[in-house]
């Protein structure tokens, strides 16, 4: 006798069902949607007041523009959300290979601007492709740590990771921009650390690094009779180290930061920055917007700006230990040691106890690479929860 086939009404039902959980906005993760929102707000709002004298004519210039990009990256992070992030995981290659492209274009398509090839111009905006690669380098890495754990040994998976992920970063180096390349880096020993990599690996590679940067400040200079770094750029990494050495040049940035930071108090001085208002305080709505945080509302609104990325991170550490699989492990845990690396080094710049590297406040900073580029992220850790979850009701004993 012929066993009966399933109907194929109840398969279809309950991939429906499935479906429609996954897209979903109940379920989300709320707190991780609420500080992203949070912070952007608070971007918008803090530009608006802050620039509205620098383009004569258009007031609200930055503060338009930012809320422009930050309807085009929820729109990214929702959609991202939606989408199984495991199928990332099958395009590794693809996703890669992309990446390494969309960095090489810079070299053909961007204008510099201040020393740096970074961008390139579109109609409406400046694209910025390392922003992206930092999201699609973690994708691809964390693929390929799995794919090659079954495959290969530990010391030889740990190099090939290792290469591939300072191939881009060296890319981006070469534009030149150490701050972004930096981040390449973070984001490949996150990966190699959450995958489990054997301490020792860590030391070997740190010890060749160390003796790599040695030999060629050493050797190179004695070879092509050129510095490794220029003057320029020698200042700007090691100003912060003594602020008053320059305070009319190369320790310029520092100082009026910290003036702008020391002067904010408990609630802060609003309309009265001088430092920010003023113009004193450069790059005021990138790099150094977290001093006109600090100057304009003061310790008060500093510790929340730092709450809400304290609950960031913490949200992508909690999703980290909910995955379904190592691979979303992998991806969440790569998220938040880019998000943390992030403010340690801008707030770092901005207290003047890190060198001035160009790296962004994520979700704060004006950018809109920066901005969609974090809100893929954010989408993709929404993924990785959403995904969690339905696992863990199909695990559910029926009642």
């Amino acid at each position: 006798m012929e066993a009966m086939p399933r109907p194929r009404s109840f398969a279809t039902a309950r991939q429906r069902e499935e479906a429609s959980e996954r897209t979903s906005l109940l379920q989300m993760d709320f707190m991780l949607l609420a500080a992203s929102l949070l912070l952007v707000g608070f971007s918008i709002y803090t530009l608006a007041v802050t620039t509205s004298g620098d383009i004569p004519g258009e007031p609200y210039f930055y503060a338009i523009r930012q809320a422009i990009y930050v309807i085009v990256g929820i729109a990214v992070m929702l959609a991202a959300a939606r989408v199984d992030y495991s199928r990332f995981r099958e395009l590794r290659v693809g996703i890669y290979a992309g990446m390494l492209l969309l960095i090489a274009a810079v070299f053909v398509f961007a204008t510099a601007t201040r020393g740096t090839r970074a961008w390139i111009e579109l109609p409406f905006v400046n694209f910025q492709p390392s922003e992206l690669g930092k999201v699609m380098l973690l994708l691809a890495l964390s693929a390929f740590v799995i794919d090659r754990v079954r495959r290969d040994g530990e010391g030889r998976r740990t190099l090939q990771i290792l290469v591939m992920g300072l191939i881009p970063a060296g890319m981006v180096l070469m534009q030149p921009d150490l701050g972004t390349a930096s981040v390449y880096v973070v984001i490949t020993f996150a990966v190699l650390f959450i995958a489990g990599t054997d301490w020792r690996h860590f030391l070997a590679i740190f010890g060749v690094a160390a003796a790599a940067v040695a030999g060629a400040f050493l050797l190179v200079p004695a070879v092509t009779g050129e510095p490794v770094l220029e003057t320029y750029q020698e200042d700007r990494l090691t100003s912060f180290l003594d602020p008053s050495d320059d305070p009319a040049d190369s320790s310029y940035q520092i100082n009026q930061s910290l003036i702008a930071v020391g002067s904010g108090g408990k609630i802060g001085r609003g309309d009265e920055s001088t430092q920010s208002q003023n113009g004193f305080l450069p790059e005021r709505h990138t790099d150094f917007i977290f001093a006109v945080v600090a100057e304009r509302f003061g310790f008060v609104g500093a510790a929340l700006l730092l709450s809400l990325y304290a609950l960031l991170i913490w949200r992508a550490l909690r999703i980290l230990t909910m995955s379904k699989n190592l691979y979303g492990s992998m991806i969440a845990g790569g998220i938040a040691a880019m998000l943390l690396f992030h403010l340690f080094v801008n707030v770092g710049m901005n207290l003047g106890i890190a060198p001035i590297t160009g790296i962004p406040l994520p979700l704060m900073s004006f950018g809109g690479s920066s901005v969609v580029a974090m809100f893929l992220a954010i989408g993709i850790l929404q993924s990785i929860y959403i995904q969690a979850r339905l696992t863990s009701k199909s695990r559910a004993p029926a009642l």
